[in-house]
């Protein structure tokens, strides 16, 4: 969940590999290759991994590498429960854009308007913020400071602090009052800066639309359309539903920590989701096929020129160097990182994850993805 550039971990050694894709058998320093899913285990931190792909002809594919839980070295499984932050978005923004499509909302007016009378009077007194618009949120070019950010906020939430504050409740109104309380990174429609705080104030605004949270509507109109039945939003509930491994972070002595069980609330519409790698593929899928959205809604979520190519509206581009450009999302919370990503036909799809925020080597996982799509 910490703030960072959405798809750096993705595309930082598409040009670096020493190896050419099609030298699968050797890796680069002239051992056994070890499947891609197995490289990102053993470079470590990573206690497990898995992947879960599905090709233009329906033909999937299940791989996993290390284990699902240090004490009992069962493995990962394919419908495991995970937690999958930051895709939270590329839902939230399904959400929106068919918001947009009914004319229940319109893209270029002010998100002020949308929110809570409180939560509204806070943005409009923050240097330009009653210029934000709807759209500058979901492209992340509102300039609004990302909540997580704040440098005490990142310490409890994500950092040294996490052990004492893990369990606690962050309403979305604090969040954002934590955010407005810093100066703007840029004014609004200046500059893209991926920030958690624009997908919070959609998840509100949705609610003030609709009348009903926005965990209700995702429920209504993505989960059960598509019968995601592996797939929730938890709110404030700290534990995984069954079956599910355990998440894992880094700990400066004795092994990695345990910290399966959180609040999640300090993600919330940015990045609270819970999901299976059948699901995420699904979901992807059936977005990129055009089954969520009408073509032209799709058209704009592919709209990376707000961002000059680097994301559009919930889904961001990934340039391969074999000449494929995948579409889709990651996302990183404690104990857990994934991706999901498709070709623009959503006909071949691949999401993958690990049981730890521990960083992954970026050519362990460029090499996932030149496997699987080039």
């Amino acid at each position: 969940m910490p703030t960072r550039s959405a798809f750096s971990r993705l595309t930082a050694a598409m040009t670096a590999l020493c190896c050419a894709v099609s030298a699968l058998t050797t890796a680069c320093d002239g051992d056994p290759a070890r499947s891609p899913v197995g490289d990102i285990v053993a470079r470590g931190p990573v206690p497990g991994a898995a992947e879960l792909s599905q090709d233009a002809h329906g033909v999937s594919r299940f791989t996993t590498a290390g284990v699902a839980d240090l004490r009992t070295g069962r493995r990962i499984r394919r419908t495991d429960r995970f937690r999958a932050g930051s895709i939270t978005k590329t839902v939230v923004a399904t959400v929106v854009l068919q918001l947009a499509a009914e004319g229940r909302l319109r893209l270029d007016e002010p998100a002020a308007g949308l929110l809570p009378r409180r939560t509204a009077a806070w943005l409009r007194r923050t240097r330009n913020g009653r210029d934000v618009t709807i759209r500058q949120l979901l492209t992340h070019t509102s300039g609004l400071f990302s909540y997580t950010d704040d440098v005490a906020l990142s310490w409890s939430s994500f950092g040294a602090g996490f052990a004492g504050h893990r369990f606690k409740t962050h309403p979305p109104e604090a969040l954002v009052r934590t955010a407005l309380g810093h100066r703007p990174y840029a004014p609004p429609g200046a500059r893209y800066h991926y920030s958690n705080t624009d997908y919070v104030l959609l998840g509100m605004a949705i609610r003030q639309v609709t009348g009903r949270p926005y965990a209700a509507e995702v429920r209504r109109r993505v989960i059960r359309r598509l019968g995601l039945t592996g797939t929730s939003l938890p709110g404030t509930r700290v534990t995984l539903p069954a079956p599910h491994g355990r998440a894992y972070s880094p700990a400066p002595r004795g092994g990695p920590a345990d910290v399966t069980d959180l609040n999640p609330s300090v993600a919330g519409a940015a990045g609270e989701l819970v999901s299976t790698l059948p699901d995420l593929n699904r979901f992807l899928s059936a977005l990129l096929r055009g089954e969520l959205l009408p073509a032209g809604a799709l058209r704009l979520m592919r709209d990376t020129g707000a961002s000059r190519g680097r994301y559009g509206m919930g889904l961001f581009p990934v340039r391969l160097p074999c000449g494929v450009t995948l579409w889709g999302h990651n996302g990183a919370i404690n104990g857990s990182y994934a991706g999901t990503l498709g070709t623009a036909d959503g006909r071949h799809v691949l999401t993958y994850r690990v049981n730890s925020d521990a960083s992954v080597a970026p050519e362990a996982e460029e090499r996932l993805l030149r496997a699987e799509f080039c």
